[in-house]
C-alpha cells in the first residue's frame, strides 16, 4: 500500500489515516488475534465532523483495504456510499467512546482466546507479570450486557472506561483506545502478552511471586509516559508492518 497516491476522493492526510488502519487490521491478522469476520478497529477521523473509519462487515481483516474502509457518523451511518455495510455491534461501542473521549483517536476490539478467558475470570487481569505489571491502574472494568447493539449501554460503557485506555468488557473481551493507531496497536500488543503470559502461569500451578504495588505503579507510568511521549510505537507498528510483509 502506497501512501502518496490516492484513487480515492479524499485528503491526503485521510489516505495516510486509512493506509495506516488498514495495515492495523492485517497486523491484527498477521498475529492471529481475529475472530473471523467479528471485531472492529476504528480511527478517528481529524475534522469538525464526528466522523471515523472502520472495517465493512463480512470481509476478512486481511481483505481490508484502505479504499473499502467505510467512513461512517458517530451513531454508524456511512457518509459516503459504499456496497458495504458495517458490523451494527461495532457502533455503540465505538460511536460511545469516540463521541466522550476527545483523546482516543484509535479503538481495536478483541476477544483473543486468553483475554476472553481471563475476562471471565472474577480477578480478571493479574499485575505480577513483566507485561501485567504495564497495566496497574489502566484497566476499567464493564460488567457482561449482552452484545452491544443497544444505545442505552452507551454512557454506562463510557463510566466503565472513565479516563482509562483499557476497557475490559466482562465475560466477552477488551477495547483499547489511544491517541493515534500506533500507540492503540502496541498497547493491543501488550494486553495481549500480558493475558498469554498470566494463562500460562496459571496453568503451571504453584505461587507467583507477588510486586508490590509501587513497583507496579512504575512499570504502568512509565510505559504510558513512553508511548506518549517518544515515538517508540509508531518504531515498533512500523518495524511490525515490515515483519509482517517479509513473511508474506
Amino acid at each position: 500500500m502506497n501512501s502518496s497516491v490516492t484513487t480515492l476522493n479524499c485528503s491526503q492526510q485521510e489516505w495516510e489515516l486509512r493506509v495506516k488502519l488498514a495495515q492495523c487490521y492485517h497486523l491484527v491478522d498477521f498475529f492471529g488475534w481475529t475472530e473471523t469476520i467479528f471485531n472492529h478497529i476504528s480511527a478517528r477521523l481529524p475534522g469538525e465532523h464526528a466522523y471515523y473509519l472502520v472495517n465493512p462487515f463480512g470481509l476478512n481483516y486481511s481483505e481490508v483495504t484502505p479504499e473499502n474502509l467505510l467512513k461512517v457518523d458517530h451513531t454508524g451511518n456511512k457518509v459516503e456510499p459504499s456496497a458495504y455495510d458495517g458490523n451494527p455491534a461495532g457502533f455503540a461501542l465505538h460511536s460511545a467512546i469516540h463521541t466522550a473521549r476527545e483523546d482516543i483517536c484509535c479503538l481495536i476490539h478483541t476477544h483473543t482466546t486468553p483475554i476472553s478467558a481471563i475476562v471471565q475470570k472474577k480477578q480478571a487481569f493479574k499485575y505480577d507479570s513483566f507485561y501485567g505489571a504495564q497495566l496497574y491502574g489502566r484497566i476499567g472494568y464493564h460488567a457482561f450486557e449482552g452484545i452491544t447493539l443497544f444505545q442505552d449501554e452507551k454512557e454506562r460503557m463510557i463510566q466503565s472506561l472513565g479516563d482509562k485506555h483499557i476497557l475490559v468488557l466482562r465475560n466477552h473481551g477488551i477495547a483499547v483506545g489511544e491517541s493515534s493507531i500506533e500507540k492503540a496497536f502496541f498497547l493491543l500488543w501488550t494486553v495481549q502478552r500480558a493475558a498469554e503470559i498470566q494463562c500460562q502461569a496459571d496453568a503451571m500451578g504453584g505461587e507467583d511471586v507477588p510486586l508490590a504495588d509501587d513497583i507496579k505503579e512504575k512499570c504502568a507510568d512509565l510505559t504510558a509516559m513512553l508511548i506518549r511521549e517518544s515515538g517508540f510505537a509508531t518504531k515498533f507498528f512500523d518495524a511490525m508492518v515490515r515483519k509482517m510483509q517479509s513473511e508474506k
